[in-house]
């Protein structure tokens, strides 16, 4: 009988195995922002609150350091419609990009957001699209020391916010990076 049930067990672990396999070897498997989502909802987002030393604060920011915001920025689960307290407010590029993670992990593309400070000798602000630099930012695993491909500039105030996710859990504090265009008046 213990024979008979761990062979309908394997037989039914192959099955369940089996579902959802239906690409083919020539074909991409699909990307969507949910599964990015998904990915990196276990992880955490907050950090020390460091910055590159040669960051400037910012001079007029929009929002003003302990003020609050509403997050409109959809970087993972639970951000957008969170309600931010500003941590800090920098003047400087901001950068979106692709990279291969360090520890062998998927390919992640628009990853938002890495700012010029933290790139390994970065040329003259801002670099172009398609530029290739290597990350020195650690926000998510793997993402230190990673090459990465620039995908998109943007040129304006960055913020560090401390906020508690829409879909519960714990607070999220120091949080790098949302530029100004992902917040809005409380």
């Amino acid at each position: 009988m213990k024979r008979q049930l761990l062979s309908i067990s394997a037989a039914f672990a192959l099955v369940l195995a089996g579902c959802g396999a239906t690409s083919t070897k020539d074909e991409k498997p699909a990307v969507s922002d949910e599964a990015t989502h998904d990915e990196m909802e276990g992880m955490d987002h907050s950090s020390d609150g460091s910055v590159p030393e040669e960051l400037q604060e910012a001079k007029n920011p929009k929002f003003e350091i302990g003020s609050e915001a509403n997050v409109e920025a959809d970087h993972m689960k639970g951000m957008k419609g969170a309600t931010a307290t500003i941590a800090g407010a920098y003047d400087t590029t901001a950068y979106s990009i692709n990279y291969t993670p360090t520890d062998g992990g998927e390919k992640v593309m628009d990853h938002k957001w890495v700012i010029h400070e933290e790139l390994e000798d970065p040329a003259a602000t801002p670099l172009e699209e398609g530029a290739e630099v290597t990350v020195l930012a650690d926000h998510m695993k793997g993402m230190e020391g990673a090459k990465a491909e620039i995908e998109s500039v943007k040129q304006t105030t960055v913020y560090m916010i401390d906020y508690v996710p829409t879909t519960g859990g714990d607070e999220v504090t120091n949080h790098k990076w949302v530029i100004e265009d992902e917040l809005s008046e409380k």
